[in-house]
């Protein structure tokens, strides 16, 4: 990239709609709301809205605030300022002021903080200093416009130095006298150099912040194979673990391809139906135990959880399965238990199908790479 494209890309004017939360359209005057449920990521329904406690009158007023992306953070604010969800803010920052957006107030902030399980810092939370003004927001907008340019740039910056590290997003605080970098690295990265070459390119004081492969789709977003919105940019705030046990209970050929979500890692819908399948697993008889019949042994090939049956092929002939109802797989079970051999499988069996391979090619090692 090209110093005079460089300077191209931070003359382009700004998106009215910006991926920070709102969509600000014309000029700005102080108080305006400009929250758009839609336009940001981790979306929340406050259910406290309208509901007053009388206990929490006198206590320190709370306020969640977004600014760019999936970050949030939790401030204090006094009871003289009055505000609404949905107003531009001055927030405190380690220095000087950050420009965010209040997203929630009341009783839920605290909930909100305890599902999270937010630590509060030993020197307490930070305090929102007042409304954003429009000279305030006119700086957040200029700082806004160098964000794209200064993340092209800074990678080439990396790439010259033969940094092993991928960055994902930049974001400048709202007073421009700082930018927090975001990136994901399989190690540890020594980017003294680097912080020394972007601050003498950018003039701002640089902090470089290293995130996850899942905590990079949950900021940059994007739309999963269901063809919905990630789940970890919509709604998931804390991430649970997912492992290769997940998807084997559930039957799922150990497919990659399939199984992965746009992190690379297993996908955190796996999850979801995993305790539904744990459950109705319980009334299924040891899938390690022989059928025997008359006409030979039968073993176990797979289960149709929901429709509560059983696949069996014979030892001898592993390419046609036959599908057999639980109720019968533990009726054989226990005719086999006192020494008794049924004709054949075929009179238990409600269907039958060629068994085909579906796990092309992959098996539980591809697995383990992606799981946490």
């Amino acid at each position: 990239m090209t110093d005079n494209q460089y300077k191209k890309d931070n003359k382009e004017d700004a998106e009215p709609i910006f991926n920070r939360g709102c969509k600000l359209e014309g000029e700005y005057t102080s108080g305006q709301k400009v929250l758009q449920q839609g336009y940001c990521k981790l979306n929340q329904f406050d259910w406290l809205k309208d509901y007053e406690n009388e206990e929490n009158k006198g206590k320190q007023r709370l306020a969640e605030v977004r600014f760019k992306n999936d970050r949030k953070d939790y401030y204090k604010y006094p009871e003289d300022l009055d505000l609404e969800v949905g107003e531009m803010v001055a927030v405190e920052a380690a220095i000087g002021h950050d420009i965010g957006i209040v997203t929630m107030l009341g009783d839920i902030v605290e909930r909100q903080m305890k599902r999270k399980r937010y630590r509060i810092p030993e020197n307490g939370l930070k305090q929102i200093y007042r409304r954003a003004r429009p000279a305030d927001v006119e700086k957040w907008l200029s700082a806004i416009k160098l964000e794209k340019g200064t993340l092209s740039r800074t990678r080439v910056i990396a790439d010259n130095l033969g940094l092993e590290m991928k960055l994902n997003d930049v974001e400048y605080q709202g007073d421009k006298t700082k930018a927090i970098f975001y990136y994901t690295a399989d190690g540890r990265v020594d980017f003294r150099e680097l912080i020394k070459k972007l601050a003498e390119e950018f003039h701002v004081r640089v902090e470089m912040r290293q995130i996850g492969v899942r905590q990079e789709s949950a900021k940059l977003g994007g739309l999963g194979s269901c063809g919905r919105e990630l789940c970890c940019a919509s709604w998931i705030c804390n991430f649970q673990s997912v492992t290769t046990g997940v998807a084997r209970v559930q039957q799922l050929s150990p497919n990659p391809q399939k199984l992965a979500g746009q992190c690379g890692k297993l996908k955190c819908c796996l999850n979801f139906e995993y305790e539904a399948y744990v459950d109705a697993l319980k009334s299924f008889p040891d899938s390690n135990f022989t059928l025997k019949f008359q006409s030979g042994d039968a073993v176990h090939q797979k289960n149709d959880v929901f429709k509560g049956i059983m696949w069996y092929s014979y030892t001898t002939d592993r390419s046609n399965i036959m599908a057999v109802p639980v109720d019968k797989v533990k009726e054989i079970i226990a005719m086999n238990k006192k020494g008794q051999k049924p004709e054949k499988l075929e009179d238990y069996a409600v269907t039958m199908e060629a068994h085909t391979n579906t796990n092309e090619g992959y098996g539980e090692a591809d697995l383990k790479k992606m799981s946490d």
